[in-house]
C-alpha cells in the first residue's frame, strides 16, 4: 500500500511540474537527493558496522549475559512463555541495549533474530504468539539513553547543541514503552 502512495505521489509531482513547466528541476532535485542520502546512507552504515561490532564483542565476553541476568526478573515478567536459558531472552536483551544507545538501525538486525528465536517456540507458526507481540511493541517505542543515528542527523544538520534533546527522549521513551507494555498486558489478559 504504502508504495502505492509513494508512486502516486511521484506521479503526481512529475504532472504538477510538467503543467509548471519545471520539469528541469526534478532532475536538479533527484541528483541532489540521492548524493545526500547516499552520503546519509554511508553515516549511518559506520553507526551500524560499530554497534553490531560492539554487540557481538558484548555477547562474546559475557556482557550481555551479565545484563541479562541483571534483567532477567524483567524478562520473566515481561516473557513469561520464553524458558529461563532459551536463546530469545539473549537475542531480546541485545536489541533492547541496541534501542537504547540509540543504534536502531543495529538493532533491526538484532531484532530479526529475536523473532527468530521466538518463532522457534510458537507452536502456530501463522500466529505472532504474546511474547512476540510484546517483543514488537518494546522494539518499536525502545527506551532511548542515548540517541545516537538522530545525535548524527542534528550534527549533520548543523545544531548547535545537538544532545539537547537527550533528556526529553527518555521521558518520551520512556511513557511510550511502558504504555506499550501495559497495553499488551492488557490485551494478553483477554
Amino acid at each position: 500500500m504504502i508504495n502505492v502512495i509513494w508512486f502516486f505521489m511521484i506521479i503526481v509531482g512529475i504532472v504538477v511540474s510538467i503543467i509548471n513547466g519545471k520539469l528541469e528541476m526534478i532532475n536538479e532535485v533527484v541528483l541532489k537527493n540521492t548524493e545526500d542520502a547516499v552520503i546519509f546512507a554511508i553515516g549511518l552504515a559506520g553507526i551500524m558496522a560499530t554497534w553490531l561490532g560492539l554487540m557481538k564483542i558484548a555477547e562474546k565476553s559475557g556482557l550481555i549475559n551479565s545484563i541479562g541476568k541483571l534483567l532477567r526478573p524483567l524478562m520473566r515478567l515481561m516473557f513469561p512463555s520464553i524458558p529461563r536459558e532459551h536463546p530469545a531472552i539473549t537475542a531480546i536483551v541485545m536489541n533492547i541495549v541496541a534501542n537504547m544507545f540509540g543504534a536502531g538501525n543495529s538493532a533491526t538486525a538484532l531484532g530479526l533474530k529475536a523473532m527468530e528465536e521466538l518463532q522457534s517456540l510458537n507452536a502456530n507458526k501463522d500466529t505472532a504468539t504474546n511474547a512476540m507481540a510484546m517483543f514488537l511493541v518494546i522494539n518499536m517505542s525502545s527506551i532511548q539513553l542515548i540517541p545516537l543515528t538522530v545525535l548524527k542527523i542534528r550534527t549533520d544538520a548543523g545544531s548547535v547543541n545537538p544532545t539537547e534533546i537527550i533528556g526529553t527522549t527518555l521521558v518520551a521513551t520512556t511513557i511510550s514503552t511502558i504504555t506499550g507494555v501495559l497495553v499488551c498486558k492488557i490485551f494478553e489478559r483477554k
